[in-house]
Order: C-alpha cells, then sequence, then structure tokens
C-alpha cells in the first residue's frame, strides 16, 4: 500500500521537473542565442517478488514478478538546434550560422555563448552586455592573423591607424601606339607615397624613337631611364638587356611595364596600381563569413584588424549553463576546440544579425499540458491510496 503513496510523490517531482524547465524554456522564448532543454524520465529500482524460474522437467520457466517504485528525473538535455536569424544591422551584432560557440573571457574564466550581441567598451574593446570580453586574434601592421597563436582580447579602439608605407612597386598597362610619329611624347603620372606617407608624384614620359620608345621617369628628385621595343606582332620585346626588359627603375621604386602592347592606332597606356599608402584613421569595419574584422581607413583602403574565434565540442551537450546565455566545460563536454570560423566544421559568421531562441512555443505549450496532466494523475495516486488507508482504518469500528 505504501508503496503506491511514494510512486505517487517520485511522480510529482518528475513531473514538477518538467512544468519548471518548460516553464523556463518558454520564459526564454525571446532570449538570444537560447537553447531550450528537455526533461527526461526512467524508472527508479523495482521490488522483486519473485524471481524467475528456469525450465524443467515437465514445467515450464517462470518470469519474475517486479513492482516499480516510481520514477526519477534522469537528465535533463539540452538541445543545440540552430535558431532562427533576426537582422539587427547592428555591426556588432554576430549569429552563427552552423556549429560552434564565441569564446568570452569573464575574469580567469574562459566561458562559451552562441549570443552574439555585442558591443565595444571605452576603450575599444569587444564585449557582452555583461562585460565579458570577446576572444580571437589580433592582426600584425601588416593585417595578417595568425589563427595558430594564443587567444587575445580583441579591440577596436578609434585610435586605431594604418600606417604609411612607401611605394616599391608601380604598374603601367595599354598600348603605345606603333604608327605614332617619331618625337612623340606621351606624359603619364600617377600619384606614389614616401616612407612617412607623402604623396610624390610619378612622371613618366615615353618618347617615340625609331626603334622603339625611350623611357624618362621622375619622383621626386629620383629619376631613371629605359627603353621599349615591341616585336612586329605587337608584343613586347623583353630580351632582357638593361633597360629594355619592360621595367624601368626610379629611384627605390620599380615599375612593371611588361603588361604594355604596341599596336597601330590604339593610345591607351595609363598608370593601374602601386603598392604605397598615406597613414589613415580607422573609419568603419565590417565581418566577414570567417570572423575577420575588416577596418576601412580614412586612407581609402581596407585592412584586417582581428579575427574572431570560435570553439566546438565534441559533445556539446555536456555544456554547463553558466548563467548570462553562457556555458562552460565540463569533465564529458570534452576540451574547447578553438579555430577559425567555417574551418573543420564550425560554423560562419553573419554580421548585422543575431540567433534567436530555438524555443518552439507549439511544442512548449503540449509538454505544459502533458506535465500538468501528469501531474494530476500521479496527485490521484496519492488521493486514491490514502482512501484505501482510510478504509483499512475503519476496519476497527
Amino acid at each position: 500500500m505504501l508503496r503506491s503513496l511514494f510512486s505517487g510523490i517520485s511522480g510529482l517531482r518528475a513531473h514538477q521537473t518538467m512544468l519548471d524547465v518548460t516553464g523556463n524554456n518558454i520564459a526564454n522564448v525571446n532570449t538570444t542565442g537560447y537553447k531550450s532543454s528537455q526533461a527526461q524520465f526512467s524508472d527508479t529500482l523495482s521490488q522483486l517478488v519473485s524471481a524467475a524460474g528456469a525450465p524443467q522437467n515437465g514445467i515450464g520457466g517462470t518470469n519474475p514478478a517486479q513492482i516499480g517504485l516510481g520514477v526519477r528525473t534522469a537528465g535533463i538535455s539540452t538541445n543545440f538546434q540552430q535558431g532562427a536569424a533576426q537582422l539587427t544591422n547592428r555591426s556588432t551584432d554576430i549569429m552563427i550560422s552552423g556549429d560552434g560557440f564565441f569564446a568570452v573571457r569573464s575574469g580567469t574564466e574562459t566561458l562559451y555563448t552562441r549570443a552574439g550581441s555585442f558591443s565595444f567598451d571605452a576603450t575599444g574593446q569587444l564585449v557582452t552586455p555583461e562585460g565579458a570580453l570577446v576572444q580571437g586574434w589580433a592582426a600584425d601592421a601588416t593585417g595578417a592573423v595568425d589563427t595558430n597563436g594564443p587567444l587575445s582580447d580583441l579591440r577596436l579602439p578609434i585610435a586605431t591607424l594604418m600606417g604609411a608605407a612607401a611605394s616599391t612597386s608601380a604598374t603601367f598597362e595599354g598600348n603605345l601606339p606603333d604608327d605614332a610619329a617619331v618625337g612623340t611624347v606621351l606624359n603619364r603620372s600617377m600619384d606614389t607615397y614616401d616612407a612617412a606617407g607623402n604623396t610624390v608624384q610619378l612622371n613618366i614620359a615615353f618618347t617615340r624613337t625609331a626603334a622603339g620608345w625611350d623611357l624618362s621617369g621622375v619622383a621626386g628628385a629620383a629619376n631613371g631611364t629605359g627603353t621599349l621595343t615591341f616585336n612586329a606582332d605587337g608584343t613586347l620585346d623583353t630580351t632582357g638587356t638593361p633597360g629594355n626588359d619592360g621595367t624601368l627603375t626610379v629611384g627605390g621604386m620599380t615599375v612593371d611595364l611588361t603588361a604594355l602592347t604596341g599596336y597601330a592606332g590604339i593610345t591607351s597606356v595609363e598608370s593601374v596600381t602601386q603598392d604605397g599608402r598615406a597613414a589613415g584613421t580607422l573609419q568603419s569595419f565590417t565581418i566577414g563569413a570567417d570572423g575577420t574584422l575588416l577596418g576601412s581607413f580614412s586612407n581609402g583602403l581596407k585592412q584586417a584588424i582581428g579575427r574572431i574565434a570560435l570553439a566546438s565540442f565534441s559533445n556539446p551537450g555536456g555544456l554547463e549553463k553558466a548563467g548570462s546565455s553562457t556555458y562552460r566545460t565540463t569533465v564529458n563536454s570534452g576540451a574547447a576546440q578553438v579555430g577559425a570560423a567555417g574551418s573543420n566544421g564550425r560554423g560562419t559568421l553573419t554580421g548585422g544579425a543575431l540567433e534567436m531562441s530555438n524555443v518552439d512555443l507549439s511544442a512548449e505549450f503540449t509538454s505544459l499540458i502533458i506535465a500538468q496532466r501528469g501531474f494530476q494523475a500521479n496527485s490521484r495516486v496519492i488521493t486514491t491510496s490514502d482512501e484505501v488507508l482510510q478504509e483499512l482504518v475503519n476496519l476497527k469500528r
């Protein structure tokens, strides 16, 4: 008789846990990056009334007779299914499409989260709403990012500068007219830069000769000369002789002219590129699918200034919820495997969007009804057992 009472009590406790889990899911229906949980039940130990009997001569075998002693909560699992995307158009909002977690540092502990609602603090550090520091890799002065290096706090200070770089190469392309009269001069120029970022104009004069074209280049106080000759089919004759290999050296700068052609009737020679730059200050940034923070600078150039790291786990279900939409590792989650977005099964990143909660309200309300009915049924077991006990007590009267 008492067994049914305790079975009913265990059922009440188990279904109360289910109600708690379901209620928490519904409460977090609009929590960014929230992953829903489900309660899982299992029966408890069963009391053996009679053991199994083996078949014997003339007698068949018998099955064991057992009475269950109730139910218990076997576990509460987390559903890491992808949530829907919510566009926010905020440059610091980032969504993971696929597997993976952002790594954030809170004090001395590294936590992991799917919620990508970040912002910058007063020192330019990328932080969560609770102030945890987003982890990644900083770029060096050339914009290179070493994803094999240690993680660090991502910073994007307003004072970020792109240093100046002296021009060491320049390129001209197009056509020099083969039918131009001897003595024709074509002047072309382009802006280059010295080591301090000052603009230095590079001027090149193409002078028609009987054999081809003479070159005269001037950039500030530096100058250089050379010649160009073309084959009968209009292609450049790069014989490799000094001054006739398709390049022109002006000071410390090498001007590449190997793409020029020499067809009649067309004058299209123009400057194309040079590798120098002026110094620039950071104006804005964008986030690439691989987590690269690409800064736009006042000198018109773009350069990587950092890269966000993603962590993956052998068993994400083994992570422990640490509050504030974060998780911490456990002995059953496996160690965090940190790498770049889009590599080794990690998802890609989308800027200007957030991952919504993956709570399915229709399923949660159904679970709510199931838990309620299960609770009512178990309470009925207790009241029925009580009535039977009352009848037993009344036998004394």
